[in-house]
């Protein structure tokens, strides 16, 4: 089902200058009020200075907690092409939260999305080979998880030209926009970013659907959102996009062509009301079109840009990684000529999207990132509220507390979902979360760190009481080594023993 708020919620004012929409019901989590006035004065303050230390045309943003939007901006003036020599024409107006800009990348991010849902459905694998599903390309050898984390070694662009400014017609088939020559690395070798994989992922898309990639889009992801303000070219009210003269207050109109085969790499156009839909399903805060699990895979770090081991900018499964000093952000960056947008989370926290109609020179990515730290600093969220669990939180109570490893102490607990968390309580160690085996029986399936996808499986003695849990060979005893206990290779008959003692001080 779809987010309960609406895409127009909270925009009271008519300049739309830093309004708080009033606080309404969200998706999951506690409900937070509005912003301060302090905080959204310090919001648009930057936001403002964006647009005009950038020099955009026009610029929105928005901040998001709890999958609703908490803080708005619209600044400059969306100037029709065929205006631009009428002072004061009547198209020239402020944006809002119904305008649509051209978002870039950010598409990549429901192509991905898409294909996920593929494979929840059982139509395909991450691991299965491209040729597989779309027989008859040059680089059918690659991996679908190749693809979606640009991992598999294949050209950035397609041939000449360029396909950001000439119309779909010039590549009109996916071997057009592949080219004779894509092989740039070894699969798997190291990240290298390339549009053409997310051609080739849309068109996956399309053909196991038997439909138009963008149809499926709609489909799937918009119309169960409420994402009516995001389509593949623009409809009114839109920006223009523009580029800016470096050294003059000038304009140049750049072109929106339809990008054919190569739009579910960069096609969709959208507002910052539907965008911020999309941040809380990219943030975890709703699985109306994926579920939490699949979210948090495709979150998990599967390559990072740079050589040097220390990386800024990292790839999930269709999602871009941002590593700040207040931890890890998901969403992507977006930019075609006249447009550059950026949307990012903070996963089950807060969110920013950033949008302008200029070519360059203005850094939305940096906009976005500062308007979540200074939100989060101005105002930290709120705790979630603790409720008691459900049915499925309760049982088996008998698995939780202290268990050891050889003779270091773990904790077991219970989660709501009715899950497990494996956690150390010394001073090193390795935490997993577990889920229940969707297959039956007392077993539980690693969701994340050392034991990820393996098993834990308790084992029970007379009387039906836990004696140990076995988890990937390790066991887990309920004494540090007990003699007669389950320990792989056994234990020392003696078992444990004191040591000589202490030296005697010397004598002075």
């Amino acid at each position: 089902m779809p987010p309960e708020t609406s895409p127009s919620e909270g925009l009271a004012t008519p300049e739309w200058n830093g309004s708080s929409p009033s606080p309404g019901p969200v998706t999951r989590g506690a409900t937070e009020p509005g912003l301060l006035p302090s905080t959204q004065r310090l919001l648009l303050r930057r936001a403002a200075a964006e647009q005009a230390h950038g020099r955009a045309p026009s610029l929105v943003a928005a901040v998001a907690r709890g999958g609703r939007p908490v803080w708005t901006a619209g600044r400059g003036r969306t100037i029709a092409v065929a205006d631009l020599h009428r002072a004061g024409a009547a198209e020239a107006v402020r944006p809002d939260d119904h305008t649509q800009y051209r978002i870039g990348s950010i598409t990549k991010t429901f192509t991905a999305a898409m294909v996920l849902r593929l494979r929840d459905e059982g139509r395909l694998s991450l691991g299965d080979p491209l040729e597989r599903h779309l027989p008859g390309t040059p680089i059918g050898g690659r991996t679908i998880a190749q693809l979606l984390s640009h991992l598999g070694g294949i050209g950035a662009e397609t041939p000449e030209p360029w396909w950001e400014r000439v119309a779909g017609s010039a590549h009109p088939a996916l071997a057009d926009a592949i080219g004779p020559s894509p092989d740039r690395f070894r699969p798997g070798r190291r990240h290298h970013y390339t549009n053409v994989g997310f051609a080739v992922l849309g068109e996956l898309v399309a053909r196991l659907r038997g439909t138009s990639w963008e149809r499926a889009l709609h489909r799937e992801l918009l119309a169960p959102l409420g994402m009516t303000r995001t389509s593949t070219l623009p409809t009114a009210p839109h920006a223009d996009g523009f580029a800016v003269h470096p050294h003059a207050d000038v304009l140049l109109p750049e072109p929106a062509h339809d990008a054919g085969v190569m739009g579910p790499a960069g096609q969709l156009w959208s507002t910052t009301a539907d965008l911020v839909r999309w941040a809380a399903v990219l943030g975890g805060h709703t699985d109306a079109v994926l579920s939490t699990d699949t979210l948090a895979e495709m979150r998990e770090p599967a390559a990072v840009e740079g050589d040097d081991g220390e990386w800024r900018l990292g790839a999930g499964l269709g999602v871009q990684l941002l590593r700040t000093a207040g931890g890890i952000l998901v969403g992507h960056g977006g930019s075609m000529p006249g447009f550059v947008a950026a949307l990012w989370t903070r996963p089950a926290g807060t969110a920013a999207v950033a949008m302008a109609n200029a070519t360059s020179g203005v850094a939305v990515v940096d906009l976005a990132v500062d308007l979540i730290d200074a939100a989060d600093t101005a105002e930290p969220p709120l705790p979630a509220e603790w409720v008691p669990a459900g049915p499925r939180g309760r049982e088996p109570l008998d698995l939780t507390g202290v268990w050891y490893w050889g003779p270091a102490p773990y904790s077991v607990s219970l989660r709501p979902d009715g899950g497990l968390l494996l956690a150390p309580l010394g001073r090193f160690g390795r935490a997993s979360r577990l889920r229940p085996d969707p297959a039956g029986g007392e077993r539980w399936i690693g969701v994340d760190g050392y034991f990820a996808g393996e098993t834990l499986t308790p084992r029970r003695g007379v009387g039906g009481a836990a004696d140990h849990l076995e988890a990937a060979s390790f066991v887990f005893t309920r004494a540090p080594y007990p003699p007669g206990g389950a320990v792989p290779g056994g234990v020392d008959p003696d078992g444990w023993r004191c040591g000589p003692g202490p030296v005697p001080a010397s004598p002075r």
